[in-house]
């Protein structure tokens, strides 16, 4: 069943995209992330404007993040001093994501941006995330104590303040650069960054893991709320339609995936995160330099008037 998608310019199966949202819910469930470092990929690898992909999902993962975010603040696990720090510097990086996407877009670089941050962060990330995984494992399968956690030299940056819910004596200044950076590549690239605060703010800064998940998707829902409202207003390029689509499949998948994550151990988890987001950047990389044609479609939006 073929549904004609007006942003887009472009007919897709409304099956298919069904199935793309409850399989990337059914991830995000699973691993307790947003999902769009793989469903924006998956939308640009079925003819869908990397400029398209980005603004629309950025709407998905806001609905997302908000049922996820209401249910950590009912448990108490979000710590709101730190969220409302992070938020400072992640508005002002969404802002300006936001200008540098509108400006690579008025150049036609756009999609060439997209596609390397793409390549660069996902196989870094991935590769990071991966051997991680694998030590932790072998350790737990040899019965080995984890490394105890020393303070580095961010814990000695000065204007420092008193986090109570995660009680934690932190700089401010780490706090709203890790927000500027999330806010900034969440507007380009369409992603939530969970995947990247959550690490940040565990190995970095040193935040308590019962504050981390619930404080990093209030960031993600806020940011990506004034990256779809700004998108939408500056560049009219959020497809309603699919974001709606994808809404519906994924909070289907979500639901089984979060079963499915409570039976697999934690470093298990990290592991196979660490695969799967490395996969999706050598999937980008491949395309993108055996298959440009394919990746990059001539019929910018806004390049064509």
């Amino acid at each position: 069943m073929q549904l004609y998608l007006p942003i887009a310019d472009l007919p897709v199966n409304i099956f298919l995209v069904l199935a793309m949202g409850a399989a990337v819910g059914f991830v995000s469930g699973m691993f307790g992330i947003g999902g769009g470092f793989l469903m924006t990929p998956l939308l640009i690898f079925i003819g869908i404007t990397p400029a398209v992909a980005v603004a629309s999902v950025a709407s998905h993962i806001a609905a997302s993040s908000f049922s996820g975010a209401l249910s950590y603040w009912r448990r108490r696990a979000i710590d709101p001093a730190l969220a409302s720090v992070l938020l400072c510097g992640g508005v002002t990086g969404t802002a300006l994501g936001v200008w540098t996407f509108t400006q690579l877009r008025a150049l036609g670089q756009l999609d060439l941006m997209i596609a390397l941050s793409y390549v660069v962060l996902l196989t870094t990330v991935g590769s990071l995330m991966f051997s991680e995984g694998l030590r932790a494992l072998m350790r737990t399968r040899r019965g080995a104590v984890p490394p105890r956690r020393t303070h580095s030299w961010v814990h000695g940056l000065p204007l420092k303040m008193r986090f109570k819910r995660s009680k934690i004596y932190l700089s401010v200044i780490p706090v709203v650069i890790v927000g500027i950076v999330i806010g900034f590549i969440g507007a380009i690239m369409g992603i939530g960054g969970g995947f990247i605060l959550v690490p940040i703010m565990i190995y970095l800064l040193r935040v308590p893991t019962s504050t981390v998940i619930g404080t990093s998707m209030v960031l993600t829902l806020v940011t990506m709320l004034i990256a779809t409202l700004l998108h939408a207003v500056t560049n009219h390029l959020v497809d309603a339609v699919l974001a709606l689509i994808l809404m519906v499949g994924g909070v289907t998948g979500a639901q089984f995936g979060a079963r499915a994550g409570q039976k697999i151990r934690g470093e298990q988890l990290r592991l196979l995160l660490g695969l799967l987001i490395l996969s999706v950047g050598v999937r980008f990389a491949i395309e993108l330099v055996i298959r440009p044609e394919d990746l990059f479609t001539i019929r910018e939006l806004g390049v064509s008037g």
